[in-house]
């Protein structure tokens, strides 16, 4: 059986609150979605990849760089809703939603959540991917996400708190990873289905499946090079380790 035509779409939104335009801020001579870009292409298992933006800078970046480029409505709530529409404009039966601000993001961490989703059930319409938490900070940060899991490895629970509570054993947490895969029909469940109670409280997309009765199957992914920029600080950080790894 061929593999199924596997895309990389790559959400990017000029407006971040944080550090606005970081799409565009550069790292040794290119911007930030040019490395994103190229790290998706070095995974096997992508046949394609393309930035999935609203803003005309972003697309006029991508054209002269000469990264395929879609522009997307500017109402979309989350990147997989922005996902979604590029999927129905695509031809492809695997989407991998790869988050524009990870310029070190690992292929093989794409490699893992697109092959898993690709040999499991059809019943998984999505996989994504997690890891084990490298900072004992990182546990109680609001910002970072954790997820508990069922014994064959789907979602249980995602909660921006600690879970689960070490009130009778001794636990590893574990971090939710922003990288999905989505087959085709998973994102029209994503994109017909309103955000349920438990989305809006956490903010966690993800639940979008959870509460609409769909499973999400959680795949062990390398999660060494997915340093998110969210600050300058992160984006000096990341400047000064891929220098360092020339």
């Amino acid at each position: 059986m061929p593999n199924p035509r596997t895309i990389a779409v790559i959400p990017c939104r000029y407006g971040a609150v944080r550090f606005p335009g970081k799409p565009l801020a550069d790292i040794h001579g290119k911007p930030m979605l040019w490395h994103v870009y190229h790290q998706a292409l070095k995974a096997s298992s992508i046949d394609d990849a393309v930035i999935a933006t609203d803003d005309d800078r972003i697309r006029k970046s991508c054209d002269v760089l000469g990264l395929n480029v879609m522009m997307t409505r500017s109402d979309h709530v989350s990147g997989t809703d922005r996902v979604a529409e590029c999927a129905d404009r695509l031809e492809g039966e695997i989407f991998v939603n790869v988050q524009g601000d990870e310029p070190m993001i690992d292929p093989e961490a794409i490699d893992r959540v697109a092959k898993a989703l690709a040999d499991s059930n059809k019943d998984i319409l999505v996989t994504n991917g997690y890891a084990a938490f490298d900072s004992a900070s990182d546990v109680i940060d609001t910002n970072v996400v954790k997820v508990i899991m069922r014994i064959d490895g789907r979602a249980l629970a995602y909660s921006r708190m600690p879970i689960p509570f070490p009130k009778g054993a001794k636990v590893e947490f574990q971090r939710q990873l922003g990288l999905y895969a989505f087959r085709r029909d998973g994102l029209k469940h994503f994109a017909t289905h309103r955000p349920g109670p438990i989305e809006q409280a956490e903010g966690v997309e993800m639940f979008r499946f959870l509460e609409h009765g769909a499973d999400v199957l959680m795949v062990a992914t390398p999660s060494d090079g997915a340093i998110p920029v969210d600050t300058i600080s992160d984006l000096e950080r990341v400047r000064a380790m891929m220098k360092a790894a020339v």
